[in-house]
């Protein structure tokens, strides 16, 4: 058996190796120090210009975070200045901080080699590590989902000190402000809880954890009540994530296709080819994730609640039009499947099998776990970039002449004005594009949008020299109307172009 070969001195060895590599990627893409991109420049706009009174009110561009992140992001860029490193600096602490609790509840509840396989991956899926360095409340949404079941999951037969009631009652009050789906975390871990006196009759246990939910419930009912319903009323927010919530409560349909939609993003399991073959990553991690749980259920029915109820849990809210399921913002789901996964690994090499099944079960399962490991190293020769305008304004300041016009698309206003007094820019300096938001935003310009867009171009007849900065754009159904256009009134004489960021230099006389 595989198993033989890592005893436990051989799993906490690899198990520092990997967090030792992983806390090596996450600072090297984080020293990369690039650009803020369009998401990120909304809510650095709002922690930059508000105070921390104003930033408990509903945020400017419609933005939803955390009080407890947003005011954490504020203090840490009044202490060390307005630039990204300090805005991303507690994304950082929280990713890392995140491979130690993860490696512990690897430890809690996986045997040898299911803990360096849920290790490795944590460490190395491209979604985790990016959002270790982005300003968004994602990578803190992991590290308070992991602290939430580390600490109050039901596990063994821990009892609970008076001194460890009193501080775990007081860390699930504060966390509950640091993530918006932490409750989803703690009302699973409440739903297990109930399973557990159900299953074992041990009603003790709940008697010592009474006061921590009681904590939990008031905090979240002050920060609801308070703050959290405002987001409500956002029909804009509400709009913006579509598909993310399913039109009917019983829409089984949806269920699956979110659920299968999730081992592709945020998981991050891809397509992965191999010569001529195509392998399907998240196909596979389905598979494993359903064993996982399968095992789960025969030898350990509270460890089966515990990882199948925060989805539940997440499921009601999104039927229920409170939370979307979608992407980034149910990344906090990623430890408790990266379990299932890993113990679903543990569960086929238990097996026995033909020989001839095993090596390919076994090549499969192999795929799955370098494909994100070898993603992950790249970042040592090239750390990931996203929408570069730092360097596409700089070379306009660079090429500039008095005389010039800067016009700003608008999907790229809010990261340009971010950055646009750190380069000299005054309000006077540049053009902000025409806004217009319609249903095709970020997809295509419908014939109204184009117009309006002609009509702003036509304003800047006459002039020698216009720089057309773009930035979060779609280039071949948005972008491409704008740039035929600007070739009928204009003849462009200059382009500069980064990573998902150019300039073009047009004389419209």
């Amino acid at each position: 058996m595989i198993s033989k070969f890592f005893d436990d001195k051989t799993t906490i060895k690899l198990s520092w190796i990997i967090i030792v590599f992983a806390i090596a990627i996450r600072l090297i893409q984080y020293a990369s120090n690039r650009s803020l991109w369009a998401d990120e420049a909304v809510l650095a706009l709002n922690i930059v210009n508000r105070s921390y009174s104003q930033l408990t009110q509903p945020l400017d561009y419609d933005q939803v975070a955390p009080i407890g992140f947003l005011w954490v992001e504020k203090f840490l860029v009044n202490l060390g200045g307005n630039n990204e490193y300090m805005l991303r600096l507690f994304p950082l602490i929280a990713g890392i901080l995140s491979l130690f609790i993860f490696a512990m509840i690897a430890r809690r509840y996986l045997d040898n080699p299911g803990r360096i396989i849920a290790i490795l991956l944590f460490s190395t899926l491209s979604p985790v590590v990016y959002y270790s360095s982005e300003v968004k409340q994602y990578s803190t949404d992991i590290l308070v989902g992991l602290l939430l079941w580390y600490f109050l999951a039901p596990y063994g037969k821990r009892k609970l000190t008076s001194s460890s009631i009193i501080i775990n009652s007081f860390l699930v009050a504060i966390l509950l402000w640091f993530s918006h789906p932490a409750i989803f975390v703690f009302s699973a871990i409440a739903l297990t809880e109930l399973v557990n006196i159900f299953l074992n009759k041990n009603t003790e246990q709940l008697k010592h954890k009474l006061v921590v939910y009681i904590s939990g419930l008031l905090s979240f009912a002050i920060l609801y009540w308070g703050f959290l319903n405002q987001a409500n009323d956002n029909q804009n927010l509400f709009n913006s994530w579509g598909d993310a919530f399913p039109n009917h409560p019983l829409n089984i349909i949806w269920y699956l296709d979110a659920f299968g939609k999730f081992f592709y993003k945020p998981l991050g399991f891809e397509y992965y080819k191999i010569g001529g073959f195509s392998f399907s990553l998240d196909a596979i991690a389905i598979a494993l994730f359903i064993f996982g749980c399968f095992s789960y259920f025969h030898k350990n029915k509270i460890v089966f609640f515990t990882l199948l109820f925060p989805l539940l849990t997440t499921f009601v809210s999104a039927a229920l039009q409170l939370y979307p399921f979608r992407n980034r913002v149910v990344l906090f789901l990623v430890p408790f499947f990266l379990i299932a996964i890993a113990e679903g690994i543990n569960w086929i090499f238990t097996r026995k099998l033909h020989p001839i099944v095993a090596i390919f079960l076994a090549f499969l399962i192999m795929l799955t776990i370098a494909a994100p490991v070898v993603e992950s190293s790249t970042i040592y020769i090239k750390p990931q970039q996203r929408e570069e305008i730092k360097e596409v304004i700089e070379y306009i300041r660079k090429n500039e002449q008095p005389q010039d016009i800067l016009y700003i698309y608008q999907r790229g206003i809010y990261q340009f004005l971010y950055y646009a007094e750190k380069y000299g820019y005054q309000p006077e300096d540049y053009i902000l594009g025409v806004e217009d938001l319609d249903n095709y935003d970020g997809r295509k310009l419908s014939e109204a949008e184009l117009q309006r867009y002609q009509n702003d171009f036509n304003q800047l007849r006459g002039n020698p020299r216009v720089w057309f900065l773009f930035s979060h754009v779609t280039r071949n159904s948005e972008y491409f109307p704008l740039r035929d256009y600007l070739n009928t009134i204009g003849n462009q004489i200059d382009f500069f172009e980064a990573k998902g960021a150019f300039v073009q230099l047009y004389n419209l006389e």
